[in-house]
C-alpha cells in the first residue's frame, strides 16, 4: 500500500525544490546523522522515540509533531504564496468562462 500522506509530502517538497526553496525530508533509517546534527531534533527523538515521528522543524524549533504539515502550513511557515503549488502556466482566479477549475486556471 502506498501511504497517501507520504506521497503528498514527497510531491509537495519536490514542487518546492523545483521552485528553488531549500527544504528537506529525512528518514531516520536512511539518514540517521541528520537526527543528531541538531540538539533540538536529537532531544525530541530521544524523548519521544518513533512515536514522535514525523515532525517538522523551522529555524531550529519543532513546529509540527506526530504528523506531516499541510500544504497550507508549509506555505505559512515559509511565507510563500499559494502560487508555488500551481501547475506551470496556471494562474489563480476564474477562467475566461467565469468558472474556476480546481482553484486555478490554465492560461
Amino acid at each position: 500500500n502506498v501511504d497517501s500522506e507520504l506521497l503528498r509530502i514527497t510531491t509537495t517538497l519536490g514542487t518546492l525544490k523545483e521552485q528553488g526553496v531549500e527544504i528537506g525530508r529525512y528518514n531516520l533509517n536512511s539518514a540517521p546523522m541528520e537526527f543528531v546534527k541538531s540538539d533540538v531534533v536529537s532531544k525530541h527523538v530521544n524523548e519521544k522515540g518513533v512515536e514522535g515521528l514525523p515532525f517538522a522543524t523551522l529555524d531550529g524549533e519543532i513546529v509540527i509533531e506526530g504528523r506531516y504539515p499541510t500544504n497550507a502550513e508549509i506555505l505559512e511557515f515559509l511565507e510563500l504564496p499559494a502560487e508555488y503549488f500551481l501547475p506551470k502556466g496556471a494562474t489563480t482566479g476564474c477562467c475566461s468562462d467565469g468558472e474556476a477549475g480546481n482553484g486555478y486556471c490554465c492560461g
